[in-house]
C-alpha cells in the first residue's frame, strides 16, 4: 500500500534521506525510530507529497505521488503532531467540515458515531474544540481519517505530550485501524507505543535506515537497548547487536 524506492532528498550537500526502501502492507503499523534529523518527518513529507524528492519514487496504493498527486491524496489521512482544526467549532462541526472537502457527506448522527467510535465522550462532540485536550484533539484527528475511509494513515508524533492514558487509548485506535486493513506509517519518539502498537519499526540516523526490526520478536527492553546502540554507534553498528 505504501512504497518507497530509492527515495532521497537533497537540500544542497545535506541529503536528509538517502535511498530509503520501505514496504508498509494494509493492515500494518510500521513505525520510523529516531533522533530529531533522522529523517522520519521528511519520509512523511515525501509521501504526502509536500516536497519533492531527489531521487527515486514514493508510491501509494500503487501511485506515484509526485505524478499522480490526486488518486493518491484521495487514499490518504495526514495526523501531524499538533492537528489542525478550527477552535470554535465543535468537533462534530469540525468532522463535517473535513469530510465534506473529502467528498463525504454524512447525517449529524453518522458523524458522532464515527467521533465515538474514535473514542470521544458522546457529552464533547458539540463542545467547542478549543476546549478539547490535545487527546482529545487527536481522536477527532482518527475521526476525519475514517470518515474519508482513508487506506493509509500518516502520523508524524502523534503521541508527543499525551499521557500515559491517551497514548494508551490513542495505540488501541491505531491497532482497530490496521485491524480493519488500514497501513499506517508513523514517525515517533515514543518506544514503547512502538513496542504496543507497532508490528515493524524501522531506525533511522542520518538520512538513512540502519535496520528494520519485527516488533513481536523482542521485548521493550531489547528494543531500547537496540535503538540506543544505534544511536550511540552511528551508521556501521555491528549487525552482531542484534
Amino acid at each position: 500500500m505504501l512504497e518507497a524506492c530509492e527515495l532521497s532528498k537533497a537540500y544542497g550537500a545535506n541529503l536528509a534521506l538517502n535511498a530509503l526502501n520501505l514496504r508498509v502492507a494494509p493492515g500494518e503499523i510500521f513505525c520510523l525510530l529516531g533522533a530529531n534529523g533522522a529523517g522520519k518527518t521528511t519520509t512523511i513529507h515525501l509521501f504526502l507529497n509536500f516536497i519533492a524528492p531527489s531521487v527515486g519514487v514514493a508510491r501509494i496504493g500503487g501511485f506515484d505521488v509526485s505524478r499522480d498527486t490526486g488518486q493518491a491524496r484521495q487514499m490518504v489521512a495526514y495526523l501531524p503532531e499538533n492537528v489542525a482544526l478550527y477552535p470554535r467549532l465543535s468537533g462534530v462541526e469540525n468532522l463535517d467540515y473535513f469530510s465534506r472537502l473529502s467528498g463525504h457527506r454524512y447525517a449529524k448522527k453518522q458523524l458522532r458515531n464515527f467521533l465515538m467510535a474514535a473514542g470521544l465522550l458522546e457529552e464533547a462532540a458539540d463542545k467547542p474544540v478549543a476546549n478539547y485536550s490535545k487527546g482529545m484533539r487527536q481522536k477527532v484527528g482518527i475521526a476525519i481519517a475514517c470518515a474519508k475511509e482513508a487506506k493509509v494513515l500518516l502520523l508524524d508524533e502523534p503521541t508527543s505530550g499525551l499521557d500515559p492514558q491517551a497514548s494508551y487509548e490513542f495505540s488501541n485506535l491505531l491497532r482497530t485501524l490496521a485491524d480493519s486493513g488500514v497501513a499506517i506509517l508513523m514517525a515517533t519518539h515514543d518506544l514503547f507505543r512502538v513496542k504496543e502498537s507497532g508490528h515493524r519499526a524501522g531506525i533511522m540516523k542520518g538520512g538513512k535506515m540502519l535496520t528494520v526490526l519485527n516488533t513481536g520478536e523482542i521485548s521493550a527492553a531489547e528494543l531500547e537497548r537496540i535503538y540506543l546502540q544505534y544511536m550511540q554507534a552511528g551508521l556501521h553498528v555491528a549487525e552482531a547487536a542484534l
